[in-house]
This record gives C-alpha cells, structure tokens and sequence, in this order.
C-alpha cells in the first residue's frame, strides 16, 4: 500500500493523525524533533523515515556530522546536554520491548525538560514510532517531497466556494 491508498483507505482518520503529528512535533524546537524523529527510526528499521528525517533535518541545516554520529551519540562530543537527555528517552521508550529500565533516562529527561516539555517529547516519540510502524508494516518507501505533499493535503481545510450574489 502506498501513501495515497493509506490514505484513502481511511481518510477523515489519516487526516487526524497527520495533524495530531504535525501538531505534536511542533510544540518543541524543530532541531530536537528532528534528532527524536531520526533516532527513533534508526532503532527501528524504517528506511523510509530516516530517510524523509534526515533530508528535512539536512534542508533546516542539520550538519551532516550530527546526523551520521546519532547512532553513537552516546560518544559524540557534538550533542547539548538537553539533546541527550531527549535521545535517551526515545531510545527507553522506543525499546520498552527489551525491558522497563527507565530511571537514568527519566534523571536527564527531569534535568533538562520541564513536566510540560516532558509529555510533549514523550508524546512526539510516540508519534515517530507510530509513523515507523505504518511505514514498515505497509513496505512504504516514500519520497520527501511526496511525503510533505501529502502530508500537506491531509491537513488543508476545505475551501469555501463563493456564493453568487442573485441581482434583485
């Protein structure tokens, strides 16, 4: 199934999701959505969110340094202390599968983000992993421009059609 028939196949709730997510992702700084969204997807296999992820991250000016060393952002020098705390708590909650250690990523997440941030991180790393498994269970490989297009239909409200006025 490729994009446009996921969301044809359900319309009104692809329109949902997609605004919820778009709503979600822009409630932090684009740059740390960008990392969460790329890092998530590296975890998880999806090929075609890294890809889309790290083209947008590259388009907003994202080194390539940064995006190449997220898989071993534990070691690179070139992340904040904020940037860290939001790479490990994606990656406990993306692999709550392999076990429920929290509490060191829980202490940087509560160092660097306020509770409100915090549900909104949280939130967005569900989103992320959410679009993983729509795009890994369906074998979509989308391109960027395309996705964007579509992303951008699904969310565009109707317009009204001008009324005529009648000549008395």
């Amino acid at each position: 199934m490729n994009a446009n028939e996921l969301f044809a196949a359900a319309p009104e709730l692809m329109k949902k999701w997609t605004a919820t997510s778009l709503a979600i992702a822009s409630s932090l700084e684009p740059a740390l959505i960008r990392l969460v969204e790329i890092r998530a997807s590296q975890i998880n296999g999806c090929a075609n969110c890294i890809n889309m992820h790290a083209a947008d991250a590259r388009e907003k000016g994202e080194t390539e340094q940064r995006i190449y060393l997220l898989s071993a952002w534990r070691e690179a020098p070139c992340y904040t202390d904020r940037e860290r705390a939001a790479l490990g708590w994606t990656e406990a909650l993306t692999r709550l599968c392999e076990g429920h250690e929290l509490d060191g990523a829980r202490e940087a997440l509560n160092a660097e983000f306020t509770e409100a941030e915090q549900v909104k991180l949280t939130l967005m790393i569900n989103v992320i992993n959410g679009w993983n498994r729509i795009a890994v269970g369906f074998r979509q490989f989308v391109d960027p421009a395309e996705a964007k297009a579509a992303a951008a239909k699904a969310t565009e409200k109707p317009t009204e059609k001008p009324t005529e006025k009648v000549a008395a």
